[in-house]
This record gives C-alpha cells, sequence and structure tokens, in this order.
C-alpha cells in the first residue's frame, strides 16, 4: 500500500511539472496581455486541482492497468498453445492466417474504444448541432468506430507480417485524396478531424500497449520497429470512413429524389 500511494504521489508531482506552464502561458494573457482579473478564482483553482487529480488518476490507471492488460492479451492471443493445437509442431515461420483471432481482437478493441472515446463524443455532439441534425451524433461516432477498427485490424496484419509501414499508409492517403475530391464538401474538414479525435485518452494507451506486446511476442519482429504504428492507422481510417459515410447518404438521398421525381 505504501508503494502505491508513493508512486501516485510521483505521478501527482510530474503531472503538477506538466501542467504548470501550462496555467502560467494562461495566466500571463490573462493579467498581463488581456489585463484583467482571473473571473472566479476559487472556482477556477478548484478546477485545476480536478483536473491535476485526474490527469494523474488517469496516467497512473495507464501504468497499472491497461498498459500491463494490454500486453498480456497480446502475449495470451500469441502463445502457441492457444493458435496450435495440443501435440501440435510449432512452425519456424510464422503465418498469417493464423492469427485470425489477433486482427478480430484489435477490430474489437478499435471499435469499442473509439465509441467510448470523450473527445469523439464532444465533437459528434457539435457536429449534430451545427449541421443541423442532418449529421447525427451516432452516425458519425459509429462511422468513426468502424474505421478505427479496420484500421487496427490492419494494423495489426502489418505487424504480424512484418511489411513495411509506409506502404500502408502512402496507400491510404491515396485514397483519401481521391475521396476528398468526391465527397460532400461540409463534410471533409469534420473527416480529418475525426482521425485526430481517435488518438485521445482511450484510444491511445490500449492500441499502444497491443502493437508493443504483439511486436514483442510474435517470433521476429522488433517492438521498436513494428511495436509502433498502430495509432497511424486509427488516424487514417476514420478520415476514409467518415467521408464514405457522407457519400453514401449523399447516394440515399440521390435515390430518393429520382424516385420523387419518377413518381
Amino acid at each position: 500500500m505504501k508503494d502505491v500511494a508513493l508512486h501516485f504521489l510521483s505521478v501527482v508531482a510530474g503531472t503538477l511539472r506538466d501542467v504548470v506552464p501550462v496555467i502560467a502561458i494562461l495566466l500571463v494573457f490573462q493579467v498581463l496581455v488581456l489585463r484583467r482579473a482571473v473571473p472566479n478564482p476559487r472556482r477556477t483553482l478548484l478546477g485545476m486541482i480536478y483536473v491535476l487529480l485526474g490527469l494523474a488518476l488517469f496516467l497512473d490507471g495507464l501504468d497499472e492497468a491497461l498498459f500491463p492488460l494490454g500486453r498480456l492479451m497480446a502475449e495470451q492471443l500469441t502463445a502457441p498453445e492457444f493458435i496450435y493445437e495440443a501435440g501440435a509442431a510449432v512452425p519456424a515461420a510464422v503465418a498469417w492466417q493464423d492469427y485470425a483471432w489477433v486482427y478480430a481482437f484489435g477490430a474489437a478493441i478499435g471499435f469499442a474504444t473509439t465509441v467510448a472515446e470523450p473527445s469523439l463524443i464532444a465533437v459528434a455532439l457539435k457536429a449534430q448541432q451545427v449541421s443541423g441534425g442532418t449529421i447525427t451524433t451516432w452516425g458519425l461516432r459509429m462511422a468513426v468506430a468502424i474505421g478505427v477498427a479496420a484500421g487496427i485490424g490492419l494494423g495489426t496484419f502489418r505487424i504480424v507480417t512484418g511489411t513495411p509501414l509506409h506502404w500502408y499508409i502512402m496507400a491510404g492517403y491515396v485514397v483519401v485524396v481521391v475521396q476528398t475530391f468526391f465527397a460532400p464538401r461540409e463534410i471533409i474538414p469534420l473527416a480529418y478531424d475525426s482521425g485526430g479525435v481517435t488518438t485521445s485518452t482511450v484510444t491511445v494507451p490500449l492500441v499502444a500497449a497491443l502493437g508493443l506486446g504483439l511486436a514483442g511476442t510474435i517470433p521476429g519482429r522488433s517492438p521498436l520497429i513494428d511495436g509502433f504504428g498502430l495509432i497511424a492507422f486509427a488516424s487514417l481510417f476514420p478520415i476514409m470512413s467518415v467521408m464514405g459515410y457522407a457519400q453514401l447518404g449523399e447516394l440515399r438521398a440521390r435515390r430518393r429524389r429520382r424516385e420523387r421525381s419518377g413518381s
């Protein structure tokens, strides 16, 4: 218990060191540039304390739970006794088709963490307000989550096969550029922002831990070279899925107009 408390206090101290520059910048601009007193100083101070404790608890939770959990799941899913039948000989080379459960788990964890991502919920709520309900909160969240699921599933496949990361990224951005020319103009900025909000508090820790765990347990893979890169997939594929979501909606609207005009 003492070790846990000491570890948490060290995390609080580190978080305070990181937060102080942000607070200092805000205070300098408020007092010296705007030349106004800080409104509701007690409430502001209390809010800063909440932020400090919240960040510290979150970072401590990452170290104690999410990162170990991601590594443990990767180790269990890639264990020879799980992949191969009892008594079967373990092949010297890695066969990508033997790791189907790894791809399924990667896609599932990408989908689930994205749906629960607070930053995505905030963006989806604002998008629904600004669009007057044309873009629904749930529809945008589902589109982004499907994109992340596809990206993480493909990213785990890349780790298993050991193929170069830049091939996937270049091909993905070619698709994004082509989609940009054909997608509705009003959805393009939102689609690009949707790729950024996925790399936030819930998604990144588990996805990063999964990538490092896979690269550390699959034979012939380097955690430094192959373990990172899943976050890039989580940022890229939602851009495609959101623009695809808008394009499908536009096609449905055209069909309805044609049906109405034809009748």
